[in-house]
């Protein structure tokens, strides 16, 4: 079977196992929903790096199996004097349920005050941070999250040890109506994600030069050798993923090289922090449009301006996703790969859950 062969999965399907399979590790209807909602999210645009398969890997080696995320834990909102911010206490609670209820608390405090802020505390990862601001520009606002990766992975720029994670940044714009889908850009600050890695060892695939290093630090493309990855563009890489370190630092983040492992002082921390931001766009609104556009309209010639001139070939950030989307869209439902079905086959077999009939799927146009 071509490795590039895909299967049309129902979303419900989907979703039934991912639930059961959530539930069998004791987390509640409301979080394994959640998870189950996120993991066909990121399927349907295409994100392979980050589908349950990976999300549900997470949990096994760094979450509940791991006291690193507590199923049935409940948010604490923390006094703040901001009225536009707000601080959470996560307690360990699933990271998707928690990003999604931090990202509609942000939008209902930009609805108020033009922006709201959430930074969360003792959280566990929340995987695709593009998903989140997606939704949000899909909803009509600008939105901005970023977050401390599960474990420092990533080797500074001239060093030699991971002390740093793969720190995804995200923005998420409302520009739907001006191209026909949200402006997405995302982005972990290694040349790939480790995701990346494990999908491309379960495929059989070479990893792109310069992109990981193995436990000797030599640079190496072979996904079995990888041990640690290296930041994209050197210096400039670097910087965005000590952004998220310092930011995680300044909400109540620990170490780097204790998250999610074993703590020698009990009086450490080991746990990720995440920091959610939207704006309503009319918070920003000069209102002084040139030949009298309105902001929509001015959006929309930015980017036709940026994409003329010889550039109409150009992609878009969330062009790629959009484009995976209206396959999904065009099959009826979520698209994996032979390798990625034996893996959901594995997860049937954890929680006691009837495997997929292959034969009812049909493959990907």
């Amino acid at each position: 079977m071509s490795k590039e062969t895909f299967f049309v999965v129902p979303e419900s399907i989907h979703n039934e196992l991912v639930e059961a399979a959530y539930r069998h590790r004791g987390f509640t209807a409301d979080e394994s929903a959640s998870a189950a909602r996120f993991s066909s999210y990121a399927s349907w645009h295409g994100i392979r790096t980050h589908n349950a398969i990976k999300a549900l890997h997470l949990d096994h080696l760094f979450g509940s199996a791991a006291d690193g995320c507590v199923p049935a834990a409940e948010i604490e909102t923390l006094p703040s004097r901001f009225a536009a911010s707000e601080i959470w206490n996560a307690n360990r609670k699933l990271g998707q349920a928690t990003a999604y209820a931090a990202l509609d608390r942000c939008i209902e405090l930009a609805d108020e005050f033009g922006i709201g802020q959430v930074s969360v505390d003792n959280a566990f990862h929340y995987l695709w941070g593009g998903g989140y601001v997606m939704e949000a520009a899909k909803r009509g606002y600008i939105a901005y999250t970023n977050c401390t990766a599960a474990l420092a992975e990533v080797v500074p720029f001239m060093g030699k040890f991971p002390t740093l994670g793969t720190n995804p940044h995200s923005w998420g714009f409302p520009t739907t109506d001006a191209i026909g889908y949200p402006i997405v850009i995302d982005w972990a600050t290694s040349v790939v994600a480790m995701g990346r890695v494990q999908q491309l060892k379960r495929e059989g695939v070479a990893l792109p030069p310069n992109a990981a290093v193995d436990k000797d630090g030599n640079p190496t493309t072979d996904a079995n050798e990888a041990t640690a990855l290296i930041p994209f563009g050197a210096h400039k890489g670097y910087g965005l993923s000590l952004i998220n370190e310092l930011v995680g630092g300044l909400i109540g983040g620990s170490l780097p090289t204790l998250r999610s492992r074993p703590l020698p002082d009990p009086e450490e921390k080991r746990t990720p922090c995440f920091y959610f931001q939207v704006i309503h766009p009319d918070a920003l609104s000069g209102g002084a449009f040139a030949k009298g556009r309105s902001q929509a309209e001015n959006v929309k010639a930015v980017i036709d301006d940026i994409l003329g001139h010889g550039n109409e070939n150009c992609l878009l950030p969330g062009q790629i996703e959009a484009r995976s989307a209206a396959k999904s869209k065009e099959n009826g439902g979520l698209l994996f790969s032979e390798a990625e079905l034996d893996a959901f086959d594995e997860i049937a077999e954890e929680c006691g859950a009837q495997k997929w009939d292959r034969t009812g799927f049909p493959q990907a146009q």
